[in-house]
């Protein structure tokens, strides 16, 4: 079993706080509640539910200011198609119909397409982690031996099944005929390939009295989302709702703050200068490695 290591920092800024291994997911086994965003991936199996296909249903609810990127690792670069957290889950997949990035993690709110080679999915209510999988990239497999990358961009409702994904029609024949319906799969977490930065959206009613905001094409799954209102003194948590987005009741108290971005490598991004105000797009200049 491997495992690695990310590097916490604690609200007040004041540097490392502690230090946590997250241990990998044997190969073939099946996760009750992945966790990615928590503190340690949860090495758990469970039976694949059966049922029968579904559609996913979808949430439908942008302006660049110039920003900085600092960017630090707290673990080494990873190929392509290594897990970067856990391990091979097994699985099913079904298909719905829909449009690429319509769904629950709200992408299609900050105007976004999906790079080319992937395909738009939907993951099981059961392993949706309060939207910690949005954004995520999974290799699949399927029964022909071949494979695809999918971002997961919708939540499949919980007749879906725990550990199953709900495949757009382009993706799921890459695997197998529509026809069939189901098919076996069996997936893990990568990263996206993606050579373009992430960027930053706020929702629509977003102010320094209420701040709502989402991390867009990011090249791994992120863990969370910080501001600071002090140039990077003290850093404030965020809360990661189930459609996508981190936010703040209270707010921050003002109209420009830095923010911080984990992945669930441990790697950070922090993005100066970006808007609290409703529906602004702030793009970074680099993306996680």
């Amino acid at each position: 079993m491997s495992s690695f290591e990310a590097t916490k920092t604690d609200s007040s800024g004041s540097g490392p706080a502690t230090s946590t291994t997250l241990p990998s997911i044997p190969a073939e086994k099946s996760l009750s509640s992945p966790s990615i965003i928590s503190d340690a991936v949860v090495n758990a199996t469970a039976s694949v539910l059966e049922s029968s296909p579904t559609s996913a249903s979808y949430l439908k609810s942008s302006q660049t200011s110039a920003v900085e990127v600092s960017q630090t690792s707290a673990s080494p670069s990873q190929d392509s198609q290594t897990p970067l957290v856990g391990g091979v889950v097994s699985g099913q997949a079904t298909s719905y119909n829909g449009d690429d990035v319509d769904g629950t993690c709200m992408f299609s709110t900050a105007d976004y397409s999906l790079p080319a080679g992937i395909y738009g999915a939907a993951l099981s209510v059961d392993t949706w982690d309060s939207a910690a999988w949005c954004g995520a990239c999974l290799s699949v497999v399927g029964p022909r031996g071949n494979s695809i990358k999918i971002m997961i961009v919708n939540q499949c409702p919980g007749t879906c099944g725990l550990n199953n994904i709900d495949l757009l029609p382009n993706g799921f024949q890459q695997l197998a005929d529509l026809k069939v319906g189901r098919i076996d799969v069996k997936w893990d977490i990568v990263k996206c390939d993606i050579s373009s930065p992430l960027f930053l959206k706020t929702k629509t009613g977003s102010s320094k009295y209420w701040f709502s905001i989402q991390v867009v094409n990011s090249n791994v799954p992120v863990k969370s989302l910080e501001v600071s209102t002090d140039g990077g003194q003290m850093w404030q948590s965020t809360i990661r709702k189930d459609y996508n987005f981190f936010e703040n009741p209270s707010g921050f108290g003002t109209d420009f703050v830095d923010v911080r971005i984990t992945s669930v490598t441990g790697e950070t991004i922090v993005v100066n200068n970006v808007s609290s105000a409703s529906e602004t797009r702030t793009d970074a200049t680099s993306n996680f490695s």
